[in-house]
């Protein structure tokens, strides 16, 4: 009885309920140029390197019947958000867009979910390595990956779905596997095989569709394990370090993006459930930043998994999000958004100085 007496204490602390909503102003009419024959579909991916170029992993370019098309195109805008090119046009690895990412040397990465692959581009735009292997036409049973229960075991070196990559310091690669296998897989700087950890499943170590992953300048690697609704730290060894749950109470009367209200049940389900993480640049002090669906809110912490303050909802207006996908933390309190449901890029600047505690139920 005493244990809960003091845990229901615990949830009605001032720290339960006080959080800080976080003012913040949004752009989505940031990037021009577009020629007439590129139109921006579901923002997938959205990546920066060191000049403050922008990437873009779009499922546009759609090819195809409307079951099966083929929907990636990798758009490139300057610094200002300027067109400045479409990069692997009608590459052997597009089928459905999923993320892109810049490493520290500027090399491009992306993720196709639909080909099973991983294609790198150094930063002329021309492919330097390539993981994964996309079924070939030409066999009997070329269709959609499967999705059996429980999973049929991971193979080291092929993928089913894959997600996002991460590096350590060593420059190792990280790919979050993903939609079918529930693991992470990791590769030397060369391309060679390492290791892999994870399995479908709750305990730590284990995951149900990690969506998103990233890292921060110790070469932690945290993955949003979105079905298990948390985000799970790890070093680069693959030992397990701390899990981090985001439990902001869920505001009154925000409607989905589309679909009837969920329940009050499924709305604490879904919020906090990570479909997109990213973590700012050093040097100095690092945050993470989160995304999920539902509330359609982007939550700044510590690494730790401290929640300083949240923002936003779902919607269809700037301020609003439907679907973020992919995030690219610009500094300690700007970042792009990438939106699937709302066919868009979203700059966000945040001014937490100005922010004040509010009840996150109201």
């Amino acid at each position: 009885m005493k244990k809960f007496v003091l845990g229901f204490a615990a949830l009605l602390s001032p720290l339960a309920f006080a959080q800080s909503e976080l003012p913040f102003d949004a752009n989505v009419n940031f990037l021009t140029g577009l020629p007439e024959s590129i139109q921006m579909g579901e923002a997938s991916g959205v990546a920066v390197n060191s000049k403050k170029h922008i990437f873009v992993f779009s499922r546009g370019n759609s090819v195809g019947p409307a079951y099966g098309a083929t929907a990636s195109q990798l758009l490139e805008f300057d610094a200002t958000g300027k067109f400045v090119r479409e990069i692997g046009h009608n590459l052997y690895a597009w089928s459905f867009a999923h993320t892109v990412s810049v490493d520290r040397y500027d090399n491009i990465w992306v993720v196709d979910k639909g080909s099973d692959m991983i294609v790198k581009f150094n930063p002329a735009g021309r492919v330097t390595m390539v993981f994964g292997r996309k079924k070939e036409a030409s066999d009997e049973g070329a269709e959609p990956d499967k999705h059996p229960r429980p999973p049929l075991p991971a193979v080291d070196g092929q993928f089913r779905q894959p997600t996002g990559v991460a590096w350590d310091k060593d420059d190792n690669l990280f790919i979050s596997d993903g939609y079918i296998n529930s693991r992470v897989a990791k590769y030397d700087k060369d391309g060679h095989w390492i290791k892999q950890w994870g399995d479908r499943g709750t305990a730590d170590g284990q995951f149900n569709t990690p969506h998103t992953i990233a890292n921060d300048a110790d070469g932690n690697i945290y993955v949003g394990d979105r079905g298990n609704r948390r985000i799970q730290v790890f070093n680069p060894n693959g030992d397990h370090l701390r899990t981090i749950h985001i439990d902001v109470p869920v505001p009154a009367g925000i409607l989905p993006w589309y679909g009837p209200m969920p329940s009050p049940q499924a709305a604490v389900a879904q919020s906090g459930a990570p479909w997109a993480i990213c973590v700012t640049p050093g040097p100095g002090t690092q945050y993470l930043y989160s995304a999920d669906a539902y509330p359609g809110r982007i939550y700044k912490m510590k690494l730790d998994g401290t929640v300083l303050g949240y923002f936003g909802q779902s919607g269809r207006m700037p301020k609003e999000f439907g679907w973020i996908h992919k995030m690219a933390c610009t500094g300690e309190n700007s970042l792009l958004v990438g939106e699937i449901l709302n066919w868009r890029v979203n700059k966000i600047t945040v001014h937490p100085e100005k922010a004040t505690s509010t009840s996150a139920s109201k």
